[in-house]
């Protein structure tokens, strides 16, 4: 087994085992080319498609057919001779394409030729008060719970924020016999009107618009209460038998007044935005994108950085969904295919035209989710008492006042107050602290920038690292 975590020499290495992973590893091994994809889960799916392997007739009816498209993508990857090592964790991806992995508490590495991210995105942070309370989650990782075990909450959850996930979590409680206590909605009655600028191009891509009509129906006839234009978002609190605070209740404002709902169970969310610690590490050129308020790696029409070599495919790239990343891996992988001389240009673009178009098809309704769900300004840059930092426990306040002295970026906001230097490395306060010290200095997030990642992109040990 020794051998296992020797470097190798393969021609492709893909990273993450969601539909855009999958499909660039099953296009760019169907070439003939050497194709290994590494994971950190135990099977393929990704977050998307978790579990989609092992999950029993039962669960998928929960889940629905969005997540039951997942079988094709990876049955078909299951045939194409790529090879797969799961439970490995990517520590980092080097400029010359070297790829660093952890696995079973021992690290191996692949020089690749050519290397494609596809890691997919996170939840945006979404700091209220109280959202650091024990039976405070992420409607993100709530779904995850689900598809893996089927596991569900034990009491009746609030759901709360914007965006398709909160409305899809909720139709699947539903599905699954799950009581829901409230779906709160922070989209206002201005958002929609934004978002009308781009109807015709989402009435273009009806099936989204039916398919998200279609949840709010099935929670209305369920009876479960949607508050809409809720503000002021709150968790209150509680003293359990042990003398720990936990969540009690949601409180908020609406155009009818004040609201407060009692739950031990709140479950948040105000989108996703894309997973850029292995392309920040790789300091490949990032731009802050406006529409979708996050930043966003550079890259060519086949997804590859300006750093040669090295390629970046689905959500990782943009949040475009799950349709919209298995074409882009699959655009990404021709793109390798034939830089590696497997197949002509002319062939590539000739197999690419296909791919693009379904693309094209699948973002038309983007631009149009991308107003109606833009988060808040107070739900992104809180008061001062707010936590941003839950690792290091830093708040607003105490960023704001790392500004006053000086402080002119989420780099500088590590030696003022060790935000970001907790275990998650940033991922849950990144966005936030760009925006505070942004909205502090009066500038732009753009020219505040993000946080300087370096590896290890995920925790090891020095022993570990001393294995290699």
């Amino acid at each position: 087994m020794a051998a296992d975590f020797t470097s190798e020499s393969v021609d492709v290495v893909v990273v993450g085992a969601g539909p855009a992973g999958m499909s660039a590893a099953t296009r760019a091994a169907r070439a003939g080319l050497s194709v290994v994809l590494l994971d950190e889960q135990d099977a393929v799916g990704g977050q998307i498609y978790r579990a989609i392997g092992r999950a029993d007739a039962r669960r998928k009816d929960i889940l629905g057919p969005d997540y039951t498209a997942g079988s094709a993508i990876a049955e078909a990857f299951a045939h194409s001779g790529a090879r797969h090592v799961s439970n490995a964790s990517v520590w980092q991806v080097t400029r010359e394409r070297t790829v660093h992995y952890l696995k079973d508490g021992q690290v191996g590495s692949f020089e690749a030729k050519r290397v494609i991210l596809a890691s997919g995105a996170l939840e945006r942070p979404f700091p209220i008060p109280g959202w650091t309370l024990p039976g405070v989650l992420t409607a993100g990782a709530a779904q995850i719970l689900l598809k893996s075990s089927g596991e569900v909450p034990a009491s009746a959850p609030i759901l709360a924020g914007c965006g398709p996930l909160l409305y899809l979590l909720g139709w699947q409680y539903v599905r699954a016999g799950v009581p829901i206590r409230a779906l709160v909605d922070t989209t206002r009655h201005e958002d929609r009107w934004r978002a009308k600028r781009h109807l015709l191009s989402a009435l273009r891509a009806w099936p989204f618009l039916s398919k998200g009509l279609q949840l709010i129906r099935t929670l209305r006839h369920a009876g479960v209460p949607i508050h809409e234009g809720a503000d002021n978002l709150r968790v209150e609190s509680t003293t359990a038998s042990d003398g720990t605070q936990r969540a009690a209740a949601l409180a908020f404002t609406t155009p009818a007044g004040q609201q407060r709902i009692e739950a031990d169970v709140i479950l948040l969310h105000q989108g996703v935005v894309p997973n850029t610690q292995f392309t920040q590490a790789l300091r490949a050129t990032h731009r802050w994108d406006d529409a979708q308020l996050c930043f966003t790696p550079q890259v060519d029409a086949w997804g590859e950085l300006d750093v040669p070599g090295i390629f970046v495919a689905g959500d990782g790239a943009g949040i475009g969904g799950a349709q919209a990343a298995a074409e882009q891996g699959a655009l990404s992988a021709l793109a390798v295919v034939s830089q590696l001389g497997a197949i002509d240009a002319a062939a590539r673009d000739r197999e690419a035209a296909t791919h693009r178009a379904l693309l094209a098809r699948v973002m038309r309704i983007r631009p149009f989710l991308d107003s109606l769900y833009r988060p808040r300004e107070a739900n992104r840059i809180p008061a001062d008492d707010t936590i941003v930092c839950r690792c290091e426990e830093v708040t607003a306040g105490e960023l704001r006042s790392f500004v006053a002295l000086g402080c002119v970026g989420p780099n500088q906001a590590k030696s003022f107050g060790r935000c970001g230097m907790g275990p998650c490395q940033g991922r849950m306060c990144g966005l936030t602290v760009t925006e505070v010290i942004a909205d502090a200095r009066k500038v732009s997030p753009a020219e505040v920038g993000y946080y300087r990642i370096r590896p290890p992109i995920k925790p090891l040990t020095l022993g570990e690292l001393a294995g290699e």
